[in-house]
């Protein structure tokens, strides 16, 4: 059947949309124009979009721009969108539109023009009221910010900071076991799991400090700027006021940047953000990959913890438990690496005064904070807090570790250390019995040198 529509009109001409749409022309012509992924930008990414437009709205009342009941509807048709459920049906412009984003700027002030001249009986111009004060230009750059640091502030740092909580309430419960440590993934001085659990949470502690020291910077905002970094069509007052507005809404501190040609013809904030972001995912790939090798077995490998078992493992082997979590985690990891280089990309399609790539670097940070948010979560909550130890694998491992003869280098020297090292390594005996044999040191002495909890160096 066919679809009924109604005749709208821009600058270019009639354009028929659809007849329950609340979007017009503009919106109607992108969705022609991108047929491209089927992806609409990001609800975050509209989400955000909305505050922005709340907040100039507001601002340009309080500023006399605005009539007061052509304001006044604006704000309620906002108000009444932000509790729309299926909010989405109203923002399908694809994700590969134009760079500069206009036509989801355009989406959006159609969409509230519309559902604002509906609700009060006033005829709210898109352009002339919804966008009054703002070009494209400064609301899409402004957006990419807001949704970001929103993004950070409600669901990356508290994961951050749940993961590194649940790595250490774990280090409390089991860091007085000794294991082997490794180098090369071969056999190296011990350590205890106070010392690898210490070293995860530091490492992402220094990410979730990296990451916040990116704050100041992405809170400062385009708005104002319009066309260019001119400021053309705004009121002089209007960037201040939007921002303190925004930052009421939000709980965020937003400030108006104090040179905004340079934050909408670049977007340098937002690939230092991602660098960090790319930084969290190296980190977390190594815990995966640690939890993945200490768990590996259960027989033949080295069977350090066992992980919680969360499925089955195999369609055609029967018992075989997988480290999904973990596996799950590494592949976030390489999206977000992924992520990173298009966003590197992008941000060098600063074209004079306008970066023209602003859509897809929106939707890459957007969904690298959002995987990283939620796997930190799934890896505390599902791989860290329940993976149990194996003394009895750790303990046999340490026993037979020849490489705890390196306590005896000051002692005896290291060609020395060396020859019994390899004589335990090709008889496949206990080092403290190799060494027995070759050196004069007493058993009670060498007991204590080769003592693993002793050489760990760890004062817990």
């Amino acid at each position: 059947m066919q679809q009924e529509t109604r005749t709208e009109h821009d600058s270019l001409g009639e354009v028929s949309v659809p007849l329950d749409a609340l979007y017009g022309a503009q919106t109607q012509r992108a969705v022609e124009n991108f047929p491209i992924s089927g992806q609409p930008m990001p609800a975050t990414f509209i989400s955000a979009l909305l505050e922005v437009k709340l907040a100039a709205a507001r601002a340009n009342i309080a500023l006399g721009d605005l009539p007061q009941d052509i304001g006044a509807a604006i704000v309620t048709a906002i108000e009444q969108l932000q509790s729309d459920a299926d909010l989405m049906r109203h923002f399908p412009v694809d994700i590969y539109q134009t760079g500069s984003g206009t036509s989801t700027n355009m989406n959006a002030n159609e969409v509230i023009a519309n559902l604002a001249s509906q609700l009060s009986g006033c005829d709210v111009s898109p352009n002339d009221h919804v966008n009054c004060g703002q070009s494209s230009n400064d609301v899409i750059p402004t957006t990419l910010h807001v949704s970001t640091a929103l993004q950070i502030h409600r669901h990356l740092i508290p994961a951050l900071a749940h993961l590194v909580e649940i790595i250490g309430e774990r280090r409390q419960d089991i860091g007085y076991y000794v294991k082997t440590g490794r180098t090369h993934l071969m056999d190296a001085m011990p350590v205890t799991f106070s010392q690898v659990l210490g070293a995860w949470a530091g490492q992402f502690s220094e990410a979730r400090t990296a990451i916040e020291a990116q704050l100041p910077a992405l809170t400062q905002l385009a708005q104002g700027g319009t066309a260019v970094g001119t400021g053309v069509n705004a009121n002089a007052a209007f960037a201040q006021r939007f921002a303190a507005q925004l930052s009421e809404q939000t709980g965020i501190g937003f400030s108006p940047a104090a040179n905004p040609f340079n934050r909408i013809g670049s977007q340098d904030v937002s690939v230092m953000l991602s660098g960090q972001l790319k930084a969290l995912a190296v980190a977390q790939m190594k815990l995966a990959n640690d939890l993945r090798w200490m768990n590996a077995g259960p027989l033949s490998g080295l069977s350090e913890i066992a992980l919680p078992a969360l499925q089955p493992g195999s369609s055609i082997m029967p018992g075989k438990v997988n480290p999904v979590i973990p596996e799950a985690a590494a592949m976030v990891s390489a999206q977000v690496i992924g992520n990173d280089a298009t966003i590197t990309v992008a941000g060098q399609s600063g074209n004079f005064e306008l970066n023209v790539m602003l859509p897809v670097i929106a939707r890459n940070l957007l969904e690298s904070i959002a995987l990283l948010s939620n796997s930190l979560r799934v890896l505390a909550d599902k791989a860290i807090v329940g993976f149990t130890v194996n003394p009895s694998k750790i303990e046999e491992a340490l026993a037979s570790n020849p490489i705890l003869v390196t306590a005896l280098n000051p002692v005896i020297g290291y060609r020395k250390a060396a020859e019994i090292a390899k004589t335990a390594y090709r008889e496949k005996r206990p080092v403290l019995e190799v060494a027995l044999e070759m050196t004069d040191i007493p058993r009670e002495e060498l007991t204590v040198l080769l003592d693993p909890a002793r050489l760990t160096n760890d004062g817990d």
